[in-house]
């Protein structure tokens, strides 16, 4: 029976050099290896540590920043937050202040507007109830003219009436 290389056409090739190809297609690590080894004398020997160096350095100023610096600056912040929150309560006093300022002054405004209103309808009232006055004067002017006209007229019928 012939393979299928040879009924192809291909020349017949041994199962070794079929592995061979297999283990360079599919197996990477030679390869892999290979890059892991530049990467590390890359990393290692051309340049010179330089990064672990920078990392070491870092990490100086770090330890210098927690021991020495911070200590420092929580000092400063102490000292000085009593400063700041006698200041802010001042501050807050004053700001209060002028808001309560500003509330009275738009109560008076108020005050004096409505009082303004106020003094407008009191006068119409008594303008109001002079007319009412008026009307009620001149009504009762007109009852008592009537009543004296009619007592006057009874007072003429009585005379004629009773001979006293």
């Amino acid at each position: 029976m012939l393979s299928n290389n040879q009924l192809f056409g291909y020349p017949c090739c041994c199962t070794t050099d079929v592995g061979e190809i297999q283990s360079r297609l599919v197996d990477h690590r030679p390869i892999t290896q290979g890059e892991i080894r530049y990467f590390v004398r890359e990393f290692e020997e051309k340049r010179g540590y330089r990064e672990g160096r920078l990392l070491e350095n870092i990490n100086k100023m770090v330890v210098e920043a927690n021991e020495q610096v911070m200590p420092k600056c929580l000092q400063g912040i102490h000292e000085h937050l009593d400063d700041v929150s006698t200041r802010l309560e001042a501050a807050n006093h004053m700001a209060q202040r002028v808001q309560q300022r500003e509330l009275e002054a738009h109560e008076s405004a108020q005050l004096q507007a409505s009082t303004g209103q106020e003094k407008e309808a009191w006068e119409a009232f008594l303008r109001e109830q002079q007319r009412l006055k008026e009307q009620v004067d001149e009504e009762h002017a007109k009852a008592v003219g009537r009543l004296s006209t009619q007592y006057s007229e009874m007072k003429k019928d009585l005379e004629k009436i009773s001979p006293f």
